[in-house]
């Protein structure tokens, strides 16, 4: 008797020695977690990991730098063979993607759990960017729109002491704008053909969906994003936007010298115009939100951004969410912002003095509360790099009529989204 119960007392001792291992293994894996960012975002938070690891002694965070032009190959390339890392940054078009490749963890439960990230805390078209079918698949970490960059000085000449508030007064004043110019080769709004974004932006201002048919189909040629690309299209051919993009080789000099007096541009150009413009004209300019269609001013914009997303196959989730809690603290997010120049996601860091005492965020607040996502589809970034520029620039070289572009670009984009549509049917 004796015998067994010192057999049985063995295998108790045995039982909680290996319960403890265990847990100090869990432990250990969840002591250390990779995280991959782009970037300047992603050479500059390093900085903040060492009080991330004095708040939570115990777990470790190696941080890779990948550069943007090579990031997505790369993640791609991780996620086939299931090296991605903890956690990581995704721009927020490139969510669908790779959730639809089920490679990023829902995030619902830790959310609901979470002091830290709520809903509320973020505006809510950046907050919208990661929800696909009300479930949460990454985290805001810092944002980006587009507003209006303007002369002030050129604006007040042709009679104006505000930014265009509708579309009816950015054309007005971009005619008495170029009307007034000395010289006369000079234009008013610059919209390079080499970027999709205005394109998309006053398609979504009008109301036009752009895809239609659960994403299945493009609708560009539906009356709405037409409307708007003719409208855009009016500039190119009435002599006001620029349509040989070589003739603005250095967009600050030509803004500087009067050669365009509107661009439609993001965050990082503040302080690319402070630097750059020469000191006579650093009072001639400033920024405001976009113009709208109908007189609702102002116009929606694009919810642009990175967001923070856990790795599906990550076994230190736990861990990898506490960091993301850690970049989400309102403290954390304005020491970033001040390192980097990033926009914060939370919207109560936008009450700190560096934000209310600089007059050009101002606009981009104001915008951050009227923007929208593009469609979260894995084929958007192929839909808007390779047919919409195209497009734009088919149209102002007037080699295709814009009833000619918006049903090829319909035509385009359905063969892209040929397999989305085989991939539902299943």
């Amino acid at each position: 008797m004796k015998k067994v119960i010192a057999q049985l007392s063995f295998c108790f001792v045995l039982l909680i020695v290996l319960s403890g291992c265990k847990r100090a293994a869990e432990n250990s894996k969840e002591a250390n977690i990779t995280f991959w960012a782009m970037g300047v975002e992603g050479e500059t938070v390093s900085k903040l990991v060492p009080e991330f690891e004095k708040q939570n002694p115990g777990i470790k965070v190696r941080v890779l730098q990948i550069a943007w032009v090579a990031a997505h190959e790369k993640m791609i390339t991780a996620y086939a063979s299931e090296t991605l890392p903890d956690c990581f940054q995704l721009g927020n078009t490139w969510i669908p993607e790779f959730q639809a490749l089920n490679a990023i963890e829902p995030l619902n439960d830790l959310v609901k759990q979470s002091s830290v990230v709520q809903p509320g805390n973020y505006f809510a078209g950046i907050w919208d960017t990661n929800v696909m079918d009300s479930v949460f698949y990454g985290i805001p970490w810092y944002v980006d729109t587009r507003v209006l960059f303007y002369r002030k000085d050129l604006l007040a000449k042709a009679g104006y002491d505000h930014p265009p508030y509708t579309w009816a007064e950015l054309y007005d004043a971009s005619k008495k704008i170029k009307e007034q110019a000395k010289p006369k080769n000079v234009f008013s709004f610059f919209i390079p053909t080499n970027e999709w974004a205005p394109f998309i932006i006053f398609g979504m201002q009008n109301g036009a969906e752009l895809l239609k048919d659960n994403n299945c189909y493009g609708d560009f040629s539906n009356k709405k994003f037409k409307d708007a690309f003719d409208y855009l299209a009016r500039y190119f051919y009435e002599n006001l936007a620029v349509v040989d993009m070589q003739q603005v080789m250095n967009v600050y000099q030509a803004f500087g010298d009067g050669f365009f007096s509107f661009y439609i541009t993001g965050p990082w150009n503040v302080t690319e115009f402070q630097n750059r413009l020469p000191a006579d004209k650093q009072n001639a300019w400033m920024t405001a939100p976009l113009p709208s269609p109908d007189g609702n001013y102002p116009g929606y914009s694009l919810a642009g951004g990175a967001s923070l997303v856990v790795n599906a196959l990550s076994k230190n989730k736990a861990a990898a969410w506490k960091f993301i809690e850690y970049l989400s603290k309102p403290e954390t997010q304005l020491t970033f912002y001040k390192l980097v120049s990033s926009l914060p996601a939370v919207t109560a860091v936008w009450k700190d003095p560096v934000f209310t005492g600089n007059i050009y965020m101002k606009a981009f607040y104001d915008q951050l509360q009227k923007t929208k996502a593009t469609p979260k589809v894995p084929e958007w970034e192929q839909i808007v790099t390779q047919k919409i520029q195209t497009s734009a620039d088919f149209v102002s070289r007037r080699l295709l009529t814009t009833e000619q572009a918006v049903k090829s670009l319909d035509a385009d984009v359905n063969k892209i989204l040929e397999k989305r549509r085989w991939v539902i049917k299943q």
